[in-house]
């Protein structure tokens, strides 16, 4: 008989995060349920419940993840000069990031729910602290931090429109401008 090995409550914990990255994004947060986030996560919907309390609760903290994992990214990417500006280094360290559909979706949805007390205060400060840390951190001019979160969002709606898929002229003209013309990489990246 083989016996499963029970996962410490932090990595149980981060792999509900994981897999309701992963359903929201695919499902947003009105189409998404716990139950569903329990099945990819493969334990019971009870303790997805038990340990983040609700549903918006839950996206809330998968908002929080992904938004610390731009921190992160960035944080790295500012530390890594290698000769490139620092805006070229925080591209393509983003591009990277919301590679991972999940990560790009949930922050779409985290965006389009603004509206909502709790989403759209968790959003809001997101944003900001990305801002924040672009400006300060990087070193970025306001007008600089703000372009560059400007193409940011060009980026995740050309990826979550699968644009870089298309064969238009227009489509690729502009997915090749959104990803500083290296489409090849580009498209690389949104396959994973």
């Amino acid at each position: 008989m083989e016996t499963r090995q029970r996962l410490p409550a932090a990595e149980r914990r981060e792999s509900i995060l994981a897999a309701a990255t992963v359903v929201f994004g695919e499902r947003g947060y009105a189409g998404a349920t716990t139950d569903q986030i329990a099945i990819a996560a493969g334990i019971s919907q009870a303790y997805v419940v038990r340990t983040f309390g609700s549903k918006e609760t839950l996206f809330v903290e998968v908002a929080r993840r992904a938004v610390g994992r731009i921190e992160a990214a960035f944080r790295a990417a500012i530390a890594a000069d290698d000769g490139r500006p620092v805006a070229q280094r925080l591209g393509a360290a983003y591009i990277d990031l919301v590679a991972d559909r999940g990560i790009l979706l949930s922050l779409l949805h985290l965006f389009s729910l603004g509206s909502d007390t709790a989403i759209g205060r968790t959003g809001r400060e997101g944003f900001l602290t990305i801002y924040r840390l672009v400006r300060d951190e990087a070193g970025l001019a306001p007008d600089e931090a703000s372009h560059f979160l400007a193409e940011g969002m060009l980026i995740n709606t050309v990826l979550a429109l699968r644009l870089q898929d298309a064969d238009e002229p227009d489509a690729v003209e502009l997915v090749t401008h959104a990803c500083g013309g290296d489409l090849r990489k580009f498209r690389e990246l949104a396959a994973d």
